[in-house]
């Protein structure tokens, strides 16, 4: 079943007690589907929702925008699997060999790491958020600043993990698709306790974005920035001048980082432009041949076809006392090469212009 929708939270209570006798009738995870499907959230003369079951058994959302425009969201994870501009050319990456069976992690698209960002912690490498099942929500607060969007869809995960991570938290996620096919993802993280200790995290956008050849990569707007080497045991180095190019095995965290960065494939002619609020931070990551080869569910030559770059708050922990929430949002826009050519001027960058 389909809707359309649009970037207002007003009626969403109205279609609420619908949802409520939808929901009734079916089993957990298929009632959630149900449920939201049977709201009408809000028209939009261009955007629409669809909400199905992947041919794994994964229930996803599907977002449609203008012309051939779209998202893929699954459940599992709140993660992104697929993103495509208005010429319906895929933007996203997902490993030849990923693995879609729970409660592994899925290779491929957006995952979302939280609490903790590779294996900085005490639990799950990139944490588990990644690895649950979130729901539709369906009377989400309204966004402070939201932008105008053609489509989107709210999920929610909270408290599943206690014996994991000993906090009461609400984590809300938000995919939208903007007017001009642009992809946005907003988190708000909640500290739901009512008294007692404060509690810290680390967190991180991780997007797999389709390449034509890694070699024909660049990525501009981090030059002269320190970053932390996770091949050199997380040394902080200063960035070269120059745009970073790929010709081997690169893993990187660069700290303090501008709100805008440029991802140029040369041989497709086309640019990617990622910008950020709330996240300092930002990961940029191939494996290279070697390291490709040891990844169990990545292809032999699957680098060669993606770059991870993404935003993050990991340098520094986010904390939140008791009542507090955080936000992070990451916007990805499909535009012409011409647009990004040539360096961004780091303090431009910084300002978003």
């Amino acid at each position: 079943m389909k809707r359309t929708v649009g970037e207002s939270s007003s009626s969403s209570s109205s279609s609420s007690p619908q949802a409520t006798s939808s929901s009734s009738s079916q089993a957990t995870s298929s009632s959630n589907v149900s449920a939201a499907s049977a709201a009408a959230i809000a028209n939009s003369p261009i955007g629409s929702v669809e909400f199905t079951t992947d041919s794994n058994g994964l229930e996803k959302v599907i977002l449609r925008g203008p012309r051939r425009s779209s998202a893929e969201v699954l459940l599992y994870g709140g993660q992104v699997l697929s993103w495509k501009n208005k010429l319906g050319e895929e933007l996203l990456f997902v490993s030849t060999k990923a693995v879609f069976a729970p409660p592994k992690p899925i290779r491929g698209g957006i995952p979302i790491c939280f609490p903790q960002f590779l294996n900085n912690g005490m639990i799950e490498r990139h944490g588990f958020v990644r690895t649950r099942f979130w729901r539709i929500d369906l009377d989400p607060p309204p966004l402070p600043t939201a932008a105008p969007c053609s489509s989107y869809i709210d999920l929610i995960l909270d408290e599943q993990d206690r014996w994991t991570w000993p906090h009461k938290y609400e984590f809300r996620h938000r995919v939208a698709l903007g007017y001009e096919g642009e992809l946005r993802l907003t988190s708000r993280i909640r500290n739901i306790r009512p008294s007692g200790k404060p509690f810290s995290f680390t967190f991180a956008y991780l997007p797999y974005l389709f390449v034509s050849d890694i070699s024909e990569v660049r990525v501009e707007g981090v030059e002269t920035l320190n970053y932390l080497d996770h091949l050199q045991e997380k040394e902080r180095i200063t960035e070269q001048a120059d745009a970073i190019t790929f010709e081997s095995e690169v893993d990187k965290v660069y700290v303090l980082t501008p709100t805008k960065i440029a991802i140029l494939d040369h041989e497709r002619k086309k640019t990617i432009e990622l910008r950020k609020d709330g996240l300092l931070d930002a990961v940029v990551w191939n494996p290279w041949d070697k390291k490709a080869k040891a990844i169990e569910d990545l292809g032999n030559q699957d680098y060669k076809k993606m770059v991870c770059v993404g935003a993050a708050a990991i340098e520094n922990y986010i904390t939140l006392k008791p009542g507090e929430e955080w936000k992070g949002r990451m916007e990805l826009n499909f535009v012409p090469s011409s647009y990004c050519s040539g360096q961004l001027d780091p303090q431009k960058a910084l300002l978003g212009v």
